[in-house]
């Protein structure tokens, strides 16, 4: 069956690993129609808008896209078109399944949670004023109706996976009314699944517990803030930002990307790690029906990190995008 997608290749080193990605795509036997568009610095250097609406228009049309790392300039510059796509699609649901791999040195192993992050509102909503000189002040909202709907997402992601457990994650000893109203919906959706176990967990403490046993916990459930933080903490568990997926997920469309961010430092170099991007097309293409082909992607890469032989210089190795990609599509061949 052939699919069509809409491919944002990024910046920094977006379109070198997206090109990996591509190529190991295709060994699989996937036969997908890119739309191939641009958003964030090239975008605006092209259209002088971060999200052009003929990418808005692809993603509308095709329902699915695949994004590589977008720069998102600090304290100042244009909007992220990251928080772009995730508000004007509605994408309220970001998924970082966070799991140990084999070969990839990390601190622990066995650790198999997924992270749900409420992803439209809380502070990144971008409410920000200057109340007077020298005092600013940014607004955190917080929804009856965007906590209830990410808390059935992640009670039904649960379901779906055979997963047996969600915690919240809140502040709600401090921020009462904001994030007490989020534990409230919580509360309140988790007695509609009494097959699964609820708990929740104040952030700091949850942060704490991360590092001292990760594998004590299944899904957690946080808003976009936190989400934020603790997904990344969750990341340096198995290894890093280069090993971890992501995804975005509305009632209508789906945006799967990388975690990590550009490294402009490194662009061009042919040195970039496409791992992340490549678990995050694994999520993409069982999206689309595609499960054969994701799991034989998935034995491939955890069978070529496992040999060690081409291993990228993040992993501990000296071999190039080029090399590892290579040995990756070999592997996937022997398995077609």
């Amino acid at each position: 069956m052939a699919h069509r997608v809409t491919l944002i290749p990024g910046d920094g080193i977006g379109p070198e690993i997206t090109e990996a990605v591509v190529r190991v795509i295709e060994a699989a036997g996937v036969d997908i129609e890119w739309d191939r568009l641009q958003a964030g610095i090239p975008a605006v250097q092209e259209f002088g808008i971060s999200v052009p609406d003929e990418l808005m228009e692809s993603i509308k049309r095709n329902k699915v896209a695949l994004k590589g790392p977008i720069t998102t300039l600090v304290g100042k510059g244009f909007k992220s078109a990251n928080v772009t796509l995730r508000q004007k699609l509605d994408l309220y649901a970001n998924l970082r399944p966070v799991k140990s791999i084999g070969g990839v040195r990390s601190r622990y192993d066995k650790v198999d949670l997924v992270i749900v992050r409420e992803n439209t509102e809380d502070l990144y909503t971008g409410i920000e004023h200057v109340i007077s000189p020298g005092v600013s002040q940014a607004i955190k909202v917080v929804t009856e109706s965007a906590s209830l709907r990410i808390a059935r997402w992640a009670f039904e992601y649960a379901r779906k996976h055979n997963r047996k457990k969600v915690t919240l994650v809140h502040k709600a000893n401090i921020m009462k009314i904001s994030d007490g109203l989020f534990l409230q919906i919580f509360e309140q959706v988790a007695e509609r699944y009494p097959d699964i176990e609820a708990d929740d967990k104040i952030v700091d403490a949850l942060a704490m517990n991360l590092v001292m046993d990760p594998t004590r916990f299944d899904i957690l459930l946080l808003g976009n803030l936190f989400g934020d933080i603790v997904s990344d903490l969750a990341a340096g568990l198995v290894g890093g930002l280069g090993v971890v997926p992501g995804a975005n997920f509305g009632d209508e469309y789906a945006v799967f990307e990388a975690v990590h961010g550009s490294a402009p430092d490194i662009a061009g170099k042919n040195i970039a790690n496409p791992s992340a991007l490549i678990f995050s097309a694994l999520l993409m293409l069982r999206h689309l029906g595609e499960e054969a082909a994701a799991d034989r992607i998935w034995k491939s890469v955890v069978v070529t990190l496992a040999i060690g032989r081409h291993l990228t210089r993040d992993l501990g190795g000296s071999c190039s995008t080029t090399e590892f990609t290579d040995a990756l599509v070999k592997e996937i061949g022997s398995r077609t």
